[in-house]
């Protein structure tokens, strides 16, 4: 089979991991795997695992972007793809559009993955018009039934995200080198209970939340270190400015450290006693607290979304109702007394979501 996915950029995030790891996949598979995106720190990633990566300016929710579909109609019409994908609304419509114009008798089969509780309007209908359509969960699945009733529900198919069990397991440990540069860098973290809250900078993913968690747990005597690890877009600066001023309101600024984006967030997690999922919305899946629960982690998080659905399966203690901090609080302190480890996430593998999605191309392609 000839693959094109199309998605705004190949940096870090849920979206590109899963399109990093499903092209690798067929590359390895024998198929020929293309990326079509404005480009990103995965695309050396991409091409060394033997797929092909077109960068074209396809990201921005502007109406410039849909100059990119002359363009990509002729790079249909010469590859002649089998299936093409689409994973994101912008590059969806420039990629559906030079897709509608083709002639049906040599149009490539069409596929869209739900990736999350988008907004819901025409401009979002695009997800839903895939001739498959994946919903990365349970209650993406509801969504779109829910918000999109002209979908028919025998396309949609639900595939979770998975984990590879050879590198997220509950024996995993960092290497000793990783262990003694990170002692070294962060010789604060001596003796302290370690919570991480893994997730991009930005409002929604309820570091606020987080910081006050540990002040409440750090005023109740509990020597809670709180890390947060990961990226800050240049247009959230204002909102990182505002958590370190939270901080410092609260006076725990030697009780949480900011980690950045970080490569190494396996390790991270691995040395953290408790991971947090506090999103203030649904989340569509959880990919972060799916591997925390591969590595043998306890997870509090948010019982809402895929993350809700994920604590329900493997590890239903640290479910709390959206925003109940107070009972956040007590959760994680009995956790940390207590030290219960969730079920193991054999269900969530890698290779089952990859074949789910190499089966749903077979399907689509076998109907007329």
């Amino acid at each position: 089979m000839k693959i094109v996915q199309i998605l705004p950029e190949m940096n870090a995030g849920g979206v590109e991991l899963v399109t990093l790891e499903l092209a690798s996949h067929l590359a390895r598979a024998g198929h020929q795997s293309i990326v079509i995106s404005n480009g990103g720190r995965l695309v050396d990633v991409l091409e060394s695992s033997g797929a092909r990566h077109l960068a074209m300016p396809v990201h921005r929710k502007h109406l410039a972007t849909l100059l990119q579909v002359a363009r990509l109609r002729r790079f249909f019409l010469e590859e002649r793809p089998d299936i093409i994908h689409i994973a994101s609304r912008a590059p969806g419509w420039v990629a559906w559009l030079a897709w509608r114009s083709l002639d049906p008798k040599i149009r490539p089969k069409f596929v869209s993955t739900v990736h999350g509780f988008y907004s819901v309007n025409r401009y979002s209908a695009i997800m839903t018009r895939g001739e498959r359509v994946i919903a990365v969960s349970e209650s993406i699945r509801q969504y779109i039934l829910k918000n999109y009733p002209k979908t028919p529900p025998k396309r949609i198919r639900v595939i979770p995200g998975g984990v590879d069990p050879t590198c997220f397991f509950p024996s995993f440990r960092p290497s000793s080198e990783w262990q003694q540069q990170w002692q070294a860098d962060h010789p604060q973290l001596a003796d302290q209970s370690l919570l991480l809250l893994p997730g991009r900078i930005t409002r929604l993913k309820g570091h606020a939340d987080f910081i006050n968690l540990i002040a409440s747990l750090r005023s109740k005597g509990v020597p809670a270190h709180g890390l947060i690890a990961g990226d800050t877009h240049p247009k959230k600066r204002a909102y990182l400015d505002e958590l370190h001023s939270l901080v410092d309101q609260l006076g725990i600024r030697d009780s949480i450290t900011f980690l950045g984006h970080r490569k190494d967030i396996r390790e991270v997690m691995a040395t953290s006693d408790l991971i947090c999922a506090l999103s203030q919305q649904p989340e569509s899946f959880g990919r972060t607290v799916l591997e925390a629960m591969a590595l043998g982690k306890p997870v509090v998080g948010y019982d809402c979304g895929g993350v809700g659905e994920l604590l329900a399966a493997l590890f239903p203690k640290g479910k709390v109702p959206l925003g109940d901090l107070a009972l956040a609080g007590r959760l994680t302190e009995e956790i940390l007394s207590q030290k219960p480890l969730p079920r193991r996430a054999d269900a969530y593998t890698l290779a089952r979501t990859l074949q789910a999605h190499l089966d749903i191309y077979a399907e689509v392609l076998a109907t007329p």
